[in-house]
């Protein structure tokens, strides 16, 4: 059994597809999704229809990522949110515009299903974007920090690799695990395309939302798998800026 975590999406359903069919998926294999279906380029809606009928196919592990709760909450309130519309959620806005009613109210049961963190049978740690607790996310005090956080990959990012890691001065938070799996800040801000590791943290967003591809990663093996770069299949469109 393969064990494949894959990187935010952010509405490249065209990049999505194309994806899956180079991975190969077989009926014996996890997938785990850390978030941000949604947001950035013009086919989110048809990247949750997409997941909705992959999780009655495969074993999958679906979890939330800040997009994802923003456009629930847009479609829930319809309260505005300009910051939000200005990094991607313009393009959610005009994709679900053309949605029944019927559509809609099944994408937010969906998005009401998704889970904040997973643990696997051998410690390693799957969340969108991190944690603050230095306890661990059982402890966590703040629950959007799953999906919001950034201060678990600067840490990792800032990590002075001579320190022991049984050193005081080592990041607890960073011995908690034996892998931690993230999405959320993306690697091209460090000018990379492929999953980085930092520490014990693999961080698998290469910015799909930007200039990048879409990346799944075999979490025993660390092969991994990528579109093409995302704005390729969308190139009427801008993406996020």
């Amino acid at each position: 059994m393969r064990k494949i975590v894959f990187g935010d999406i952010h509405g490249g359903y065209k990049a999505l597809i194309e994806l899956i069919d180079k991975i190969g998926v077989q009926s014996s294999d996890e997938l785990i999704f850390l978030g941000d279906y949604v947001d950035g380029w013009s086919e989110s809606p048809q990247v949750i229809d997409y997941l909705i009928g992959l999780r009655l196919k495969y074993k999958c592990i679906l979890l939330k990522g800040n997009h994802d709760q923003l456009l629930l909450d847009w479609l829930t309130t319809k309260k505005d949110n300009p910051l939000w519309l200005m990094h991607g959620g313009q393009s959610s806005v005009d994709a679900y515009a053309r949605l029944s009613d019927e559509q809609i109210n099944t994408h937010v049961a969906f998005f009401d299903s998704l889970e904040l963190s997973y643990i696997d049978v051998d410690n390693r740690l799957f969340v969108h974007a991190g944690f603050t607790n230095p306890n661990g996310i059982e402890a966590e005090y703040f629950p959007k920090m799953f999906f919001w956080d950034r201060t678990l990959w600067e840490t990792a990012l800032a990590l002075d690799t001579s320190i022991d890691k049984e050193s005081n001065l080592y990041p607890k938070r960073l011995n908690l695990y034996q892998e931690i799996f993230i999405g959320h800040t993306p690697v091209t801000r460090i000018g990379k395309t492929v999953p980085v590791q930092k520490a014990c943290v693999w961080n698998v967003d290469t910015g799909a939302a930007f200039k990048g591809p879409i990346t799944a990663m075999d979490v025993e093996s660390k092969e991994f798998w990528q579109s093409r770069p995302v704005h390729e299949y969308y190139p009427e469109e801008e993406g996020r800026n």
